[in-house]
């Protein structure tokens, strides 16, 4: 082969790899090109589009002599948000180390939100137009969702406000009350395509008006200016708002006092109830606005103002509409969110209060068992992952490097390591090694769940959209590389022991009775490394032990620097053009605030992880199941649901690099950043934590960094690829179900 067509093919090879880092949406070596990669800050809200990575580049032929040299050359990402706040957030996703965040740090401006998103925001105050217009109002209310809402709501309270209606007219005084509770019996029971108003009366008034076309002006003899007597006088007739009837002696009347004594508390909790079931389902929130909106609007106002009518008929008059709805369920809801908080973390939070109250509060277990209070204690832990992601990602966008590697490396993993050091103490306070073994289960199931779930789940529900994904497979190849290098430094300790430990078998018996003759069964066989062998322990695997926990950090400081310092400009964060509007937009956590937050909820996951340990000692010794199954699954992932939620919507806005980055950077803190950690608690406070993991842990978690560094091999997947990793995972999990109980437990 001539150097011509050795050159021609190497350019080749280089323009296929900057299109696989153009398709993988990350940076990396290029061809002298420019390359700008805009990244909305809320692609879910956008067109069905806009959640691509928009990249454009353009090549320019080079002189063959120093392509060698450009081909270290460095494509630059341009981030596009609405302020600098989410460009920097943005940012953040694409950097090593930094847990990836998908939620808004800042208020979108409304007016820029898709219609979707702003009929999640509405007030239930608009007719729908359109509907009306056309006729078809019958027919699309009609929905799954509206009949929904009668079988569960709409029945008991339509009768709800029957009897009402009926114990207000026999006090005779409020009959007016009466007849609106009668109304709102039948708007109730079926309030879709109807509108409620606030009467505005108005009198009629008669104006006279001189038409100035027929006025003539003349000079008579003496130059005087003289004008017709009789001029054409033309009546119409108009008619001007007056204030509505009885609202200025509502106050004044006994049939008012009536109705708040006697009427009014019965619908206050019954739309209380009806208010609190519909947010917690969350699709249905429609219901609760239309709820609260009778509450404090419409049952506070004078009857003889309530107006309900179908929103197809026409206006005799310009009242003020106050509700109309059209449907009871939005499966949208679940973007909705409270200042900046999706709505399904402020639902959740009332369980770490219920969790508290019945873990300190009933300490003889009176009202609720150890299963239950080990429930709600785990449960618990998601919206506090929440609240401290949150909380993570508004300090790292409003902060400077240093500050925003000092919060993701400390607080990232707080959740985690708080159960951790937490079960360690209740061990050590128990003189049981159980709680140890669940903690390193716990460990290789996150690890687990990162290598294998996360990217799996992504894969499948990202495929099921996108018939293929690709991404960039260089640096994909980087994460599983490191996190190959960090598991194997993890288990270096396990492997140091497997190769120069004692095998000692504690329970030993002959099948055939006979002491010479037939084969031996062993139970309970392990490297004997502490009591009876301490020379090799505390010479040779203790040094190396704390080695390895002193070298895995340096690796993630050293990557934190790379990525975020001395080679910061392979981020090229700018704020692109028409977003000028919108530099001074608010942020829903000030660092300040975001801080306070922090500390709340590391505070309050601290408890609720004492609780955890505190009630898992029951179910571990009545668990039908092996304990470590318990570890590797309950205890590993529960803390990682939110991350996975921001994997599986990277994934669906077909960012399967962001997806994939998810799992890596959590296995990655967790042997960098975890596991030192533990090892540094122990030498200040022991509590027993060696560094050696079972067999099982070891060759499965080798196992899985082996396969998904094959599947990362082409730089593209699929929901095949996606289905072949979860099902491995299920394997292990089914290994973990029915293996035998740890030592100690």
């Amino acid at each position: 082969m001539t150097s011509t067509e050795t050159r021609r093919t190497k350019a080749e090879d280089i323009k296929q790899d900057v299109l696989d880092e153009v398709d993988g949406a990350l940076p990396g070596s290029c061809f002298e090109r420019v390359c700008v990669a805009h990244v909305h800050s809320e692609d879910s809200d956008g067109p069905p589009n806009s959640g691509l990575l928009q990249t454009s580049c353009s090549f320019t032929p080079k002189n063959p002599q120093r392509m060698d040299d450009n081909l270290e050359n460095l494509c630059k990402t341009s981030i596009t948000a609405e302020n600098p706040v989410e460009a920097q957030k943005l940012a953040n996703n694409y950097k090593f180390g930094f847990r990836k965040w998908k939620s808004h740090v800042t208020e979108r401006p409304f007016e820029d939100r898709s219609d979707v998103v702003k009929e999640l925001y509405s007030s239930l105050t608009s007719l729908n137009h359109r509907q009306a217009s056309d006729g078809q109002s019958s027919c699309s209310l009609f929905t799954c969702g509206n009949v929904f809402y009668v079988l569960l709501f709409g029945w008991w309270v339509s009768l709800l406000y029957v009897f009402v209606g009926v114990l207000m007219t026999l006090t005779v005084f409020g009959i007016p009350y009466g007849r609106l509770c009668w109304s709102m019996s039948c708007y109730f029971l079926w309030p879709f395509g109807k509108s409620i108003k606030k009467v505005s009366v108005s009198k009629p008034v008669t104006r006279l008006n001189v038409p100035q076309e027929n006025l003539s002006i003349g000079v008579d003899d003496h130059g005087k200016v003289s004008t017709p007597l009789l001029l054409p006088v033309l009546e119409e007739p108009t008619e001007e708002p007056i204030a509505a009837p009885d609202d200025e002696r509502y106050w004044r009347r006994l049939r008012t006092y009536v109705w708040l004594l006697l009427g009014l508390p019965l619908l206050v909790v019954a739309h209380s109830l009806l208010c609190l079931i519909s947010w917690l389902l969350v699709f249905t929130i429609p219901v609760a606005k239309m709820s609260t909106k009778t509450l404090h609007t419409i049952l506070l106002m004078p009857p003889d103002c309530v107006y309900i009518s179908q929103s197809t008929e026409a206006q005799e008059h310009e009242d003020q509409v106050i509700l109309c709805c059209y449907h009871a369920v939005n499966i949208y809801y679940y973007k909705y969110s409270v200042d900046g908080i999706n709505v399904f973390a402020v639902n959740l939070l009332p369980l770490v209060i219920v969790s508290l109250v019945i873990g300190y509060v009933d300490q003889g277990n009176q009202f609720a068992s150890s299963e239950l209070k080990f429930a709600f204690a785990v449960a618990s832990i998601v919206p506090l992952s929440y609240y401290i992601g949150m909380g993570i990602a508004s300090i790292s966008a409003q902060s400077n490097f240093a500050v925003g590697a000092v919060v993701n490396a400390t607080f990232g993993s707080i959740a985690e390591l708080t159960f951790y050091i937490t079960a360690l103490l209740k061990g050590h306070q128990q003189g049981k090694k159980c709680l140890e073994e669940i903690v390193k289960a716990a460990l290789t199931g996150t690890l687990l769940g990162c290598i294998l779930f996360i990217p799996g789940l992504c894969m499948i529900i990202g495929g099921l959209k996108h018939q293929e994904q690709r991404f960039n497979s260089r640096s994909a190849g980087v994460s599983s590389s490191l996190l190959f290098i960090s598991i194997g430094g993890v288990f270096a300790p396990t492997l140091f022991s497997k190769a120069y430990g004692n095998l000692v078998c504690e329970d030993c018996s002959n099948s055939t009775g006979s002491n010479t003759s037939g084969s031996f069964m062993c139970r309970n066989c392990h490297y004997d490394l502490s009591e009876n062998n301490s020379s090799l322990f505390h010479s040779h695997i203790e040094p190396l032990v704390y080695t390895v926990s002193f070298l895995l950090p340096m690796a993630y400081l050293i990557g934190l620097i790379f990525t975020l310092k001395t080679h910061s400009h392979i981020y090229d964060v700018h704020i692109g053009e028409g977003t000028g509007g919108h530099l001074g937009a608010s942020v829903h956590w000030s660092r300040w605030r975001a801080l306070l937050m922090l500390i709340v909820a590391t505070v309050l996951m601290s408890t609720c992880a004492d609780l955890t340990t505190e009630h898992i000692q029951p179910i571990l010794n009545h668990s039908p199941v092996s304990q470590y199954f318990i570890g590797v699954t309950v205890l590993a992932m529960v803390p990682e649901i939110p991350e996975i939620v921001n994997g599986v919507q990277f994934a669906l806005q077909n960012k399967i690099s962001l997806s994939l980055e998810v799992g890596s950077c959590i296995a990655v803190q967790v042997c960098m950043i975890q596991i030192p950690v533990l090892v540094a608690f122990d030498v200040f406070y022991d509590v027993g934590f060696v560094l050696i993991f079972s067999d099982l842990h070891l060759w499965t978690s080798i196992f899985s960094v082996i396969l998904v560094n094959y599947i990362f091999m082409d730089g593209k997947c699929d929901y095949f690829q996606g289905t072949a990793l979860v099902v491995v995972y299920l394997i292990l999990l089914a290994l973990y179900f029915f293996a035998p109980s740890p030592a100690g437990c």
